[in-house]
């Protein structure tokens, strides 16, 4: 019925059949292997996670997915995606989510860890970037007001490219038991080698935003945490905020979007 889809479910996140004895035999050649995957759902891939030169996860990439394979493998195209997944590290190891609460994460607790190989938001490509200058226009706001942060992305590397930033939400204490982070924003920016954009976000405190004991979606005071990080696993620049004043109830006029703007950097 094939290996995906409505009615295949997996008993195992295993490689199917023996590929992974073949993807095994190719890696003890010692030649560089780069690993392509096709596949609707994430597998584990064993010794392929430390071993593979390169893995390239293409999912079910239609007609012309080839064709878009042989530009990254080339180095025609330089890979931007993004994981809407995490990639799990043990074949028990799902379902589990980078949106799980505490419990849900490594810990004594648990004899199995679920952190996973490559996490959600996970992806690379040929250059680097780095993330600098963080400022913030003020640690704290009222549960109706927001927050503006500010910081710099620079191509570091020797050709063009294009970074996924990721906007996170950690809020260590609430009344209702939260994700350990939540994905609130995201923006691309694309970089030639050398060049940097001053990078702007603003976040209404809306973002914070849950549904309470008694169902109504409330706004509560205390501290957050906002984390631009390049996924789940890497934050690249943290900013401790709080929110101040009495607890509010939010409507339909709610906020529930980070606003970014992207200007040219100062050389």
């Amino acid at each position: 019925r094939g290996t995906s889809g409505e009615g295949c479910d997996a008993e195992t996140l295993d490689l199917p059949g023996a590929q992974q004895q073949l993807l095994d035999a190719l890696l003890d050649t010692g030649t560089p292997v780069v690993t392509v995957l096709l596949a609707g759902r994430p597998y584990a891939l064993g010794r392929a996670v430390t071993e593979s030169a390169a893995i390239v996860q293409s999912f079910f990439p239609g007609e012309e997915g080839t064709h878009a394979i042989a530009g990254v493998l080339s180095g025609r195209v330089n890979p931007s995606g993004r994981l809407p997944i995490g990639v799990p590290r043990a074949p028990g190891s799902q379902p589990s989510t980078y949106l799980g609460a505490r419990l849900a994460q490594a810990s004594e607790v648990s004899n199995v860890d679920p952190t996973p190989a490559f996490p959600f938001g996970h992806g690379l490509s040929y250059t680097r970037f780095d993330w600098t200058d963080l400022t913030v226009d003020a640690d704290e706001a009222p549960t109706d007001g927001e927050f503006t942060l500010t910081f710099t992305v620079r191509n570091t590397g020797d050709r063009s490219g294009t970074e996924v930033v990721q906007l996170y939400l950690h809020d260590p204490v609430a009344s209702v038991v939260q994700p350990v982070q939540r994905l609130v924003g995201y923006t691309r920016v694309t970089l030639e080698p050398g060049e940097a954009r001053r990078l702007t976000v603003t976040v209404p405190a809306d973002l914070a935003s849950f549904t309470g004991r008694d169902g109504r979606r409330v706004v509560e005071p205390g501290a957050l945490e906002l984390r631009l990080a390049s996924s789940s696993a890497n934050p690249r620049l943290t900013s401790r905020v709080a929110l101040t004043g009495a607890e509010r109830q939010v409507d339909h006029t709610r906020r529930l979007h980070a606003t970014f703007v992207q200007k040219p950097a100062a050389a």
